[in-house]
C-alpha cells in the first residue's frame, strides 16, 4: 500500500489525549456540581415542606424555623410568614462547595392553617 506509513501516525495519540482530558475533567467536574445543587434544591424543597406543615399546625415560631433548618442545608436562611389563613416558608440556601458561584436556591412552600381545638370548649 503506497502512501501509508506505520511511523507517520506516532505521537497523535498522545496528542488528542492531551486534548480530550482536560474536557473530559471539566465535563466531569460540572457534573458533580449540577448534582450538589440539585441535591440542595431537593433539601429547599422538603424544609420548606417541613416547615410550612409545622407552622400551619400553629407549632411556635421557634420551633417552626428550628424544624425547618434541620432540614435545611447548612446556613440556610428560613422566614416564616403567617397571613390570615396562610402560612408561607422561604428557604434559601447556598449550594456547598459553590461558594465563587453568584447564586442561591430557593424554595417556597405555603399551607393552609389548621384551625385548633381548644379542650373543654362548648359547642
Amino acid at each position: 500500500m503506497a502512501g501509508c506509513e506505520r511511523g507517520g501516525d506516532r505521537g497523535f495519540v498522545t496528542a488528542e489525549s492531551a486534548m480530550v482530558l482536560p474536557v473530559l475533567v471539566m465535563f466531569a467536574t460540572a457534573l458533580v456540581y449540577g448534582l450538589l445543587v440539585v441535591a440542595a434544591q431537593i433539601q429547599c424543597v422538603d424544609a420548606a415542606r417541613t416547615g410550612a406543615r409545622a407552622a400551619a399546625r400553629q407549632d411556635p415560631p421557634d420551633a417552626v424555623v428550628e424544624v425547618t433548618r434541620g432540614a435545611a442545608p447548612p446556613g440556610a436562611e428560613v422566614r416564616v410568614s403567617r397571613e390570615a389563613e396562610h402560612v408561607r416558608v422561604v428557604v434559601v440556601a447556598r449550594p456547598p462547595l459553590l461558594d465563587g458561584l453568584p447564586f442561591d436556591v430557593r424554595e417556597e412552600a405555603v399551607a393552609a392553617v389548621e384551625e385548633t381545638v381548644t379542650v373543654g370548649a362548648e359547642a
